[in-house]
């Protein structure tokens, strides 16, 4: 695993070979970013990534340039990694948090630009996640919530779905917070 682009491109991230965390391709995660790169300035973001796993999300909007990144993660093992991790490369701007998902957003006060969500595709609440963040209103007005997910989830009559992005075998469905009239 590696960061894709930005000031830390190219460097490697090695969790060890029991790690539990599956994340996201560096095939996937050009591929978005790519997108990202052509709907919105990650300059000076603010971000949260959930179910962080190894924090590779995390790196990356960091080092291109996201102001504030809250990455949360239960697992204490992965939480452990991501701190080292963090903490090797620098990363001042991520503030990573141990907690369950769900407390976590139901709890929250802060407004985001952006929100990654990848939840293991077999959570059997991964379904109810965009209506969990959305319902909080914890996106700002033109934010944006990227979630990733397996090829059994369809999230295409979501009110708040805006396109599906697809690359090998992970998904990435885009949700916006639509202001009522």
């Amino acid at each position: 695993m590696r960061i894709v682009s930005g000031t830390h491109k190219g460097r490697r991230i090695s969790p060890d070979k029991s790690f539990k965390a599956r994340p996201t391709t560096d095939f996937a995660k050009e591929n978005l970013f790519n997108v990202l790169n052509n709907m919105i300035d990650l300059d000076g973001l603010s971000v949260l990534d959930l179910f962080g796993g190894t924090g590779g999300i995390s790196y990356e909007f960091a080092s291109r340039g996201a102001e504030k990144v809250i990455c949360v993660e239960l697992n204490h093992r992965h939480f452990a990694f991501i701190q080292k991790t963090i903490d090797n490369l620098g990363f001042e701007q991520i503030l990573p948090i141990k907690s369950d998902v769900f407390r976590f957003v139901k709890s929250c006060r802060q407004k985001f630009d952006m929100i990654f969500a990848d939840p293991p595709y077999d959570l059997k609440k991964l379904d109810s996640i965009p209506d969990s963040i959305l319902e909080k209103e914890i996106l700002t007005e033109n934010g944006i919530l990227i979630l990733e997910h397996g090829s059994t989830n369809d999230f295409s009559k979501h009110p708040n779905f805006m396109e599906k992005r697809s690359y090998g075998s992970v998904n990435f469905s885009f949700f916006e917070l639509k202001k009522e009239n």
